[in-house]
């Protein structure tokens, strides 16, 4: 009986603690008290505001000063850092950001501005950017399982576009370079600093088909066409199969390369976009000369005939003029679309596989005769 009564009484313990972990952190709201004591300023001047309401973030914030703008960003305490950035136009590439993160083991929290130069962890920048922060406002602490970062600015109006993140749950940034990983969750919102009222930015309906105007470009004029054009000069030992296998190539390029530029003349319809002329031009060219070396397929004369090194001469110095314009137009795609480094990293770094390719191939080639 007594061991019976024992049992039921682990049980009873067990439960009730898995009850109590199982609790949720604590929730914020713009009608909670503040459980921060040891402000500098008036907490009866904060406005506040819900900031990012699927992560319960809370915004307060208010001109505490001239020209002296102090902000609270309360979050869950998810063993993650938090963030918010200040942007001129709606977008992550060039914000400058305030990065807050309180260790799981125990250590003292951290607060730093990051320049956001590009999307991926390389291009974000810690101790840089354009904000104007008073010193020795930057600190975060955890109170009831939430994070409350607060910092103030140097501003006559903050910037009204607002972006919030969260990174991965267990990271943490650290010395020396203090680098952020990609975040789970962001979400980009507009306030309105008089009457506290934000709103929340759609993620462009078009980012998809930016993306795939850029892919099907760079695969099929960029990569397609060059490997063609390398199979064409240097394989031809085995005939016919090098022939073939450059009409497979250079047909799968030409109508990749073809879907994309249709796709960028619907995105900058869509778009309104008026700084695109000359990567348009360049892209309309591109395509003219592809369907002139497709034409030039079925004109193409036997080796006998006396026109067949004119055909050669054409073929062969289009199909180059096609690549050079075709390597400069996907870059100049990437400047124009402000895809960052990862884009110019990947491409180049397929051209420059493609290009050493092409000279060892030269090399060997030059070396037999």
């Amino acid at each position: 009986m007594k061991l019976y009564s024992v049992s039921i009484s682990i049980f009873v313990l067990i439960a009730l603690s898995t009850i109590v972990n199982a609790q949720p952190a604590a929730r914020d709201s713009c009608n909670s008290t503040l459980p921060l004591n040891d402000l500098t300023f008036n907490t009866s001047l904060l406005q506040c505001t819900e900031a990012w309401t699927p992560q319960n973030f809370i915004l307060r914030y208010a001109r505490t000063a001239e020209n002296t703008w102090s902000f609270i960003l309360s979050a869950p305490d998810s063993s993650a850092f938090i963030g918010i950035g200040f942007s001129t136009n709606g977008q992550m590439i060039g914000s400058s950001a305030i990065v807050g993160w309180i260790p799981s083991d125990g250590g003292s929290g951290t607060v730093k501005p990051y320049l956001l130069g590009g999307k991926s962890p390389g291009e974000v920048n810690p101790d840089q950017g354009d904000l104007t922060i008073v010193n020795g406002s930057l600190k975060i602490e955890s109170v009831s399982s939430r994070l409350y970062m607060r910092f103030q600015l140097t501003a006559t109006l903050p910037r009204q576009s607002l972006l919030y993140a969260v990174g991965p749950a267990g990271f943490f940034p650290s010395s020396p370079d203090f680098r952020l990983r990609e975040h789970r969750f962001v979400t980009t919102t507009t306030i309105n600093y008089n009457t506290g009222s934000q709103s929340v930015v759609k993620v462009s309906p078009h980012s998809k088909l930016k993306k795939t105007h850029g892919l099907m470009n760079m695969f099929g004029w960029g990569i397609l066409i060059i490997v063609g054009a390398i199979v064409a000069r240097h394989m031809k030992q085995w005939d016919p199969t090098w022939f073939y296998a450059h009409i497979a190539l250079q047909t799968t390029g030409f109508l990749l390369g073809l879907t994309g530029v249709i796709c960028g003349l619907v995105l900058e319809n869509r778009l309104k976009a008026n700084n695109v002329s000359k990567h348009k031009g360049l892209g309309i060219t591109i395509l003219v000369m592809g369907v002139l070396q497709m034409l030039a397929l079925l004109a193409r004369p036997d080796k006998q005939s006396k026109y067949r090194k004119y055909w050669n001469w054409y073929h062969h110095n289009i199909g180059r003029l096609l690549i050079i314009l075709a390597i400069s137009n996907i870059f100049y795609g990437i400047h124009l679309a402000k895809a960052g480094t990862s884009w110019n990293g990947g491409y180049g770094f397929a051209v420059a596989v493609l290009a050493l390719t092409a000279i060892g191939l030269e090399v060997r080639k030059f070396l037999k005769k």
